[in-house]
């Protein structure tokens, strides 16, 4: 601030002026009036050195935070018209610095200096990199879309919507090479533990009613398939799909992922995807964790090698007839918490209801079982036959294993509480007297449906059926090449929830799906972005969680997302939001000083240019 007057005047005013630098805009005004000479004479024989004492005194307030301002408002004035056919919000968002913060650390910005070096490349990859993904995890819309709201953050990127197109291009050109820089500098900023891994697969649909078309390669004379195809959906979607394998560790942050078309068989995308984790991270030793659609007999002989191991799902459906007796036969279960003996007969009949069961209505009883055959647990291996097919055989070579089989109480009541339900709906069904035939699968209703044997087309329920079923009730088992406590490796399996959380977030919060692109290499780009944003979000939860402030996926995003100020005449800025428990764990962790109700364009400024 300093003083201004008009030295031409033989009684001026003097006024308090401050100018004000808002992005590429500057404004001076004059905020305070002091007074003019002729009236500053009757309190001081010096208007001019008074007017100076008091500009000093403002500028010592300033530093400490304190402005006072003279602001005068016309009631009278009308909106600046911007020509649009539809008004906007004027509001812009900072709670993105706090991902900044973290996307600063991961240093894209030497990435995409070294990728457009090596060719003629003249945007700005990394600042678009930068807010497609702060876009994806708050506010999620198609790459148009997004560029239609830069003008929302509030650096306020000048980024053309041609260029966004053309660094899809470039990011997946670059893609193998992307997901390993990020790993390495993701080290930094949360240590990651690659002791497990654990690895799953999804897909993504597409608005699209028929799938790619195959594509002829000249220079190898191959027939490439295109990325969206129909396969197996698990929403039963009429939709082409592509499918995604993700593979993270211990604390559930991602380290790579893996873009298929949507008719691959999942089992065949695990080896080569931990084959460049095992590049990447340079540890050829960890454990495998996965499910047991992704435990075929080829995976686990791949993970049993190198010193690596596995556990995984086993169902205990698939197991041969000699195993299934040793499951059912109550002998040999110990209870996990302190490993006493225990029957399942007890475990079955004991009442609930008396608070001295609780315990036990909470704990589990385990077996262990060796299985060094593969061929006993029902695996299958895939072989490629000479005409480059891939076939799904009986497996019949050996592996060292155990399968840990489970027993819970709760877990039995739950399933039997679902199956009645479904058995309810069932019947429901026979007041139809001809049940539509489609395919029994494992949670169709129409299972416990069978057509009588009479001429007229009926049905009936199948008791047999539902019999088989509960059987397994409270059942739930592992198999590894481990030979530790169950204990141990069952805490283990028990963390694959997390993974599925990751897909959760990514479908969910971060909208990932459907995709608004055709081109395969804009469609891996797409979420390659996702990826990155899933990563961010990923390190910040686990920096609140270091500190001991659990904050959930819903409650972080929208305080984030609701971190809107407004622009006060070029002068300040004014929050709109308020304080929260979530804004608090942010601000114990980066201090960035977001929780304050004004601001001045200058700190914001230097938070930017210190994240």
């Amino acid at each position: 601030m300093k003083l201004y007057y008009d030295k031409r005047l033989s009684d001026p005013t003097y006024y308090v002026q401050q100018g004000f630098r808002n992005g590429k805009k500057t404004t001076t005004r004059n905020i305070r009036k002091i007074g003019k000479h002729s009236e500053l004479l009757r309190i001081t024989d010096d208007p001019l050195e008074y007017a100076k004492n008091e500009v000093r005194k403002m500028n010592e307030e300033a530093r400490s935070g304190i402005s006072e301002f003279s602001v005068s408002l016309d009631f009278n004035e009308r909106l600046p018209h911007s020509g649009d056919a539809v008004s906007c919000i004027s509001t812009i968002n900072i709670g993105y610095l706090y991902l900044k913060a973290i996307y600063s650390k991961l240093d894209l910005k030497q990435f995409f200096r070294t990728v457009s070096s090596r060719s003629n490349i003249t945007f700005n990859c990394s600042q678009i990199c930068e807010f497609l993904t702060y876009a994806r995890i708050l506010d999620p819309r198609s790459k148009y879309g997004t560029y239609d709201k830069l003008d929302t953050y509030y650096e306020k990127p000048d980024i053309e919507y041609h260029h966004i197109i053309r660094f899809l291009d470039v990011l997946e050109r670059h893609g193998e090479e992307y997901l390993k820089y990020l790993f390495e500098h993701s080290s930094s900023i949360v240590p990651r533990d690659t002791s497990i891994m654990y690895y799953d697969c999804t897909n993504y649909f597409f608005e699209s009613e028929r799938a790619d078309e195959e594509i002829f390669d000249e220079v190898t004379g191959e027939y490439i398939s295109g990325l969206r195809q129909f396969g197996l959906s698990k929403e039963h979607r009429p939709n082409p799909i592509v499918e995604m394998g993700l593979i993270m560790d211990s604390r559930g942050i991602p380290i790579s992922m893996c873009i298929h078309p949507g008719n691959t068989n999942e089992q065949l995308t695990a080896i080569p995807l931990e084959e460049e984790v095992i590049k990447m991270t340079g540890n050829s030793r960890f454990i495998y964790c996965a499910d047991a659609g992704l435990g075929s007999y080829n995976i686990r002989k791949f993970n049993d090698m190198g010193g690596r191991a596995f556990i995984v799902t086993q169902s205990v459906k698939k197991l041969n007839d000699v195993l299934k007796k040793a499951v059912f036969n109550d002998c040999g279960y110990r209870l996990l918490s302190d490993d006493s003996k225990v029957s399942l007969e007890a475990l079955r009949s004991f009442d609930k209801r008396s608070g001295e069961n609780l315990a036990l209505y909470n704990d589990h009883a385990y077996k262990i079982l060796h299985a060094d055959t593969a061929v006993d647990i029902g695996l299958f291996e895939y072989r490629e036959s000479k005409n480059g097919r891939i076939r799904k055989t009986k497996s019949k070579g050996t592996l060292k294993q155990r399968i840990i089989i489970t027993f819970s109480r709760k877990m039995m009541e739950y399933q039997r509480t679902v199956r009645n339900r479904q058995i309810e709906r069932a019947k429901s069904l026979l007041k139809l007297k001809d049940p539509e035939k489609v395919k029994k699968g494992p949670h169709d209703i129409r299972r416990f449906l069978k057509s009588t044997a009479t001429n007229t087309a009926g049905y009936i329920l199948d008791e047999e059926r539902i019999r088989e079923e509960e059987r397994y009730d409270g059942f739930y088992a592992v198999a590894t090449n481990l030979e530790d406590d169950a204990r141990t490796i069952l805490e283990v399996a028990r963390k694959r929830y997390r993974i599925e959380d990751c897909f959760r977030i990514l479908k969910t919060n971060f909208d990932a799906r459907p995709v608004y692109h055709r081109k395969p290499e804009r469609i891996r780009a797409h979420f390659l972005i996702c990826y990155t944003a899933l990563l961010i979000y990923r390190l910040l939860e686990c920096q609140l969680d270091d500190q001991g402030t659990h904050v959930t996926t819903n409650n972080l995003i929208e305080t984030l997302k609701n971190m809107n100020i407004s622009n006060v005449h070029d002068m300040y800025y004014m929050a709109l939001y308020n304080g929260s428990r979530t804004l608090d764990s942010l601000e114990n962790r980066f201090g960035l000083q977001l929780n304050r109700k004004y601001y001045r364009p200058k700190d914001l400024n230097k938070i930017v240019k210190k994240s």
